[in-house]
C-alpha cells in the first residue's frame, strides 16, 4: 500500500434537499469543502480527487425493490451519491488507490430492501448498493460494514439480515432515546446468518474513551476473526458532541483514531448535522487518517478536552461488550432451532414508518431455510399514506450464491403472485443472474432488466 493515494469524491448535491431549512441540505458539505481548501489538503500528494459518476438504475434494482419503480424514488443526486462510492471501490479494487472517502449526499443507511419513499432522510442505501456491486463486478464475497452514525443503520441491517457473508456492525445511541428506535443487542441476524449482525447501543453522553473501548475490545476482534475481503465504514458523524440530533460526546480526534484503527477500504458519508462546528473538522480528520497523515492537531475551536463519563453507563457498556463477544465466539455452537423454530421458512412481521414521507408500511418477510445456500426471500409489503397512497407489492429476492432449487422455487413464487389480484406490483430480483423482473397488474405489463455481465 506504500505510495498509493487516498481517493476522494466530493458531491454536495446542490439541487437536492428535503426542504430549504432541513438539516439534510447542501451546506452540510460546503463548510467541509472550505476547510479542505484552506488546509491545502487537495494539494497533498497522498490525496487524489475524482469527479463523481452516476450509478445505473440497474445498480439500484440489484439491491432495492423501489415502488413502483426505481425512477419513482431516486433523483440524479441519489444516483451520483451511490455512483461515487462505486467509482472509488473500482479504484481500490484495481489498486489505483489504497482507500477512499465518498463525501457525498444524500445519505442512505435507513433505506431498506423495499422502498416506498424517504425515511430518515434516505431513499436508497449507498453502502448496500456498493456491496452488491462489489459481488457482481469484482467477485468479492466476504464484506464488513461498520456503521458509526449516531442512528442505528436499520436499512443496512434489514438488507443483509439473512446474509452470512456480510458482517454488519452498528454502534449508535440507544434506540430508546433516538430515531429509529431499533438496533438492540438481541438483533443478531436470521437463522442462516446468526451473529452476522452486531448492534452496540450506547447510552447518551459517552465520549471517545468508551467509544474506543468498544472498538478495541469488540469491533476489531470480530473483524480479525471474520477476515473480510473489503471493509466499508458508514461514516455518520452525528455522534459528535455538537450535533443537534444526537446526544453523544465524540470528537473529531476520536473519529480519526477510529478510522486509523478500522482501516476501511472505503468510507461513505452518512449523517452529521453540526454543519459548522463538527463536519469540517471530522471530515478533515478522517481524510488525514485514511491517507496515513498526522491528524493529532485537528481540533474543534471549542474542543472540551476529555469528557467525564458516567461510570454506571460505562460499566453497562463493558458488560454488553463482553456479552456480545461471547455471542460471536459461540455463534457456531448455537441451537438455531431453539431460537428460530423449525420449518422450511422463517417468518417475521415488521411495521416500518417513513418519518419523512409519513408512510406506514406492514411487511411479512419469509426466508427459505435452505441447507445449500442462504435461501430466497419473499416480502409481502403494503404501504399506506393517509387516503392518497396505498400500494401492496410482492417481492422475491434470489441471493447471489443461490442454489438451483431455491432459484426455481423463487421463480415459481413470482409467477404465482402475478396471478393474484391483491398486488399492484410484483417483483423478482435474481442476484445470481443479475436480472430484475417487474410486473404491473393494472396494465398486465412485465419489464425485464438484465445488467452488464462481469467484466463488461
Amino acid at each position: 500500500m506504500r505510495g498509493k493515494k487516498t481517493g476522494l469524491v466530493f458531491f454536495p448535491a446542490f439541487d437536492w434537499a428535503i426542504s430549504p431549512t432541513h438539516p439534510e441540505r447542501e451546506e452540510r458539505l460546503l463548510y467541509t469543502r472550505d476547510q479542505i481548501f484552506e488546509e491545502g489538503v487537495l494539494d497533498l500528494p497522498q490525496i487524489k480527487e475524482y469527479a463523481p459518476r452516476l450509478a445505473t438504475v440497474h445498480d439500484v434494482a440489484r439491491t432495492h425493490f423501489c415502488v413502483p419503480r426505481v425512477q419513482s424514488q431516486v433523483t440524479e443526486a441519489h444516483l451520483i451519491a451511490a455512483g461515487s462510492a462505486l467509482l472509488l471501490a473500482d479504484a481500490v479494487v484495481s489498486g489505483e488507490i489504497k482507500n477512499g472517502f465518498a463525501l457525498v449526499r444524500p445519505p442512505g443507511h435507513h433505506a431498506m430492501r423495499v422502498v416506498h419513499g424517504n425515511r430518515g432522510f434516505c431513499n436508497i442505501n449507498n453502502e448496500a448498493i456498493l456491496v452488491e456491486y462489489l459481488r457482481r463486478h469484482h467477485g468479492i464475497r466476504r464484506i464488513a460494514i461498520v456503521d458509526s452514525d449516531v442512528h442505528h443503520g436499520d436499512g443496512t441491517q434489514d438488507i443483509f439480515y439473512h446474509d452470512p457473508d456480510v458482517l454488519f456492525i452498528s454502534f449508535h445511541q440507544d434506540g430508546r432515546t433516538i430515531y429509529p428506535g431499533t438496533g438492540f443487542p438481541h438483533e443478531l441476524g436470521g437463522p442462516g446468518a446468526y451473529a452476522r449482525t452486531i448492534n452496540i447501543p450506547l447510552p447518551p453522553g459517552l465520549g471517545d474513551e468508551t467509544f474506543h473501548y468498544v472498538v478495541d475490545n469488540l469491533i476489531l476482534p470480530i473483524l480479525r476473526d471474520f477476515q473480510p475481503e473489503f471493509i466499508i465504514n458508514s461514516a455518520g458523524q452525528d455522534n459528535h458532541y455538537t450535533d443537534p440530533l444526537g446526544s453523544m460526546r465524540f470528537t473529531a480526534w476520536g473519529y480519526a483514531e477510529f478510522t486509523s484503527k478500522l482501516k476501511p477500504h472505503l468510507a461513505v458519508l452518512e449523517g452529521g448535522y453540526a454543519i459548522e462546528t463538527a463536519l469540517p473538522y471530522v471530515n478533515l480528520a478522517i481524510l488525514l487518517a485514511l491517507a496515513g497523515l498526522d491528524y493529532s492537531r485537528v481540533r474543534e475551536p471549542d474542543w472540551p478536552g476529555a469528557v467525564k463519563e458516567n461510570p454506571d453507563r460505562v460499566s453497562r457498556v463493558k458488560r454488553m461488550v463482553d456479552q456480545l463477544l461471547r455471542v460471536w465466539e459461540e455463534r457456531d455452537n448455537i441451537d438455531i432451532e431453539k431460537i428460530f423454530g423449525r420449518g422450511p421458512f422463517y417468518e417475521r412481521q415488521k411495521k416500518i414508518f417513513y418519518d419523512t414521507d409519513y408512510i406506514e408500511e406492514e411487511q411479512l418477510e419469509r426466508v427459505r431455510r435452505c441447507p445449500s445456500c442462504p435461501g430466497y426471500i419473499t416480502v409481502d409489503s403494503q404501504g399506506v399514506r393517509g387516503y392518497s397512497y396505498s400500494t401492496r407489492v410482492f417481492c422475491v429476492s434470489v441471493p447471489f450464491q443461490a442454489c438451483g432449487a431455491c432459484q426455481a422455487e423463487a421463480y415459481d413464487a413470482y409467477e404465482r403472485a402475478k396471478g393474484l389480484d391483491v398486488y399492484q406490483y410484483v417483483y423478482l430480483q435474481d442476484k445470481s443472474t443479475d436480472t430484475f423482473f417487474s410486473f404491473e397488474r393494472d396494465k398486465k405489463r412485465e419489464w425485464v432488466s438484465e445488467g452488464p455481465k462481469v467484466g463488461e
